[in-house]
């Protein structure tokens, strides 16, 4: 069992090779017969303040398919949509179930949340990272290549999902590049846990201006939204600035022939991502979303059994 919380994923540092292998071994039927029911009796709580389908569908069946339970919890409907305070909150729900899954739109509500809580919290997005993303990705990767030693370039705003994904490239040895504005780069302490990790596994983890530069002979290439939740009122902005930094059909042509283009979803077909290639033949995108289940449930073993 891994340790209580994963907040980050500098929590699973020690056992996150472990979890890609579990995902996997899910996802092939390896272990069905050993989690069939196994987490019967269990209930995950699962506090949304953003919107979801991924994330939210993946818990809930991945709760369902190994014999547990999933509770959706509106925070507009829970008393804290009254003022409660997290700590209150999270002292309560610990009574009640077994695991709590936050999406919320503070990094910091999810630190208080699980320090105050006696069960297991799951970071299920917030404004700093995104880890459950992160692990399906790698297990997205690891079920097409070895991933010790691919490169992969990270194109566009470095937000939550780009912070998470530097750390697990790192963690596991995947050259990382993002490729972003000024302005707009990753989180500076993510950056040098990154670049940490990566010295460790004998990786590189650099941030650069020019995508044309940092796709070259990459193995995959990943994009995400411009307009993340939270920046509605930087529309305009936003599109101007990342303007440059479209996944489209040139600048793949610049990286290895056979790379593999990644998104998390949902995407704005047209702005950082034209149709053409999320929709041609080097896309794993759906893979990815397929993926979210299996990882969603090799964490929720790791928690609870």
């Amino acid at each position: 069992m891994m340790q209580k919380d994963y907040v980050s994923v500098l929590d699973a540092e020690d056992e996150f090779a472990e979890l890609v292998q579990s995902a996997l071994d899910l996802k092939k039927g390896c272990r069905s017969g050993e989690t069939d029911e196994v987490l019967k009796g269990k209930t995950l709580a699962l506090i949304f303040e953003k919107s979801s389908t991924r994330t939210r569908v993946s818990f809930e069946v991945a709760m369902n398919q190994l014999g547990g339970k999933s509770l959706f919890l509106n925070p507009q409907d829970m008393q804290l949509g009254r003022g409660e305070t997290i700590p209150d909150t999270a002292r309560t729900l610990s009574r009640y179930v077994d695991c709590i899954a936050y999406r919320a739109s503070d990094h910091e509500m999810v630190l208080d949340l699980a320090s105050n809580s006696s069960i297991p919290v799951i970071n299920a997005l917030d404004d700093l990272e995104h880890p459950c993303q992160a692990l399906a990705d790698i297990v997205t990767i690891t079920e097409r290549r070895t991933p010790r030693g691919l490169k992969l370039t990270y194109v566009g705003d470095g937000n939550n999902v780009c912070n998470s994904l530097l750390l697990a490239c790192s963690l596991i040895g995947i050259d990382i590049s993002v490729a972003c504005p000024e302005g707009y780069e990753p989180d500076q302490g993510i950056v040098e846990d990154s670049k940490r990790l990566a010295s460790r596994a004998g990786s590189t983890c650099d941030i650069l201006r020019d995508p044309k530069e940092a796709v070259h002979e990459s193995d995959v290439i990943y994009t995400d939204v411009w307009v993340s939740m939270g920046d509605e009122g930087e529309v305009k902005k936003r599109l101007e600035a990342l303007s440059d930094y479209q996944v489209n059909s040139e600048l793949v042509a610049l990286a290895s022939p056979d790379c593999l283009i990644m998104h998390c979803l949902p995407a704005h077909r047209g702005q950082e991502i034209t149709g053409e290639v999320i929709d041609g033949p080097q896309s794993i995108v759906f893979d990815q979303a397929e993926n979210r289940l299996h990882a969603q449930k090799a964490l929720l073993l790791a928690l609870l059994r």
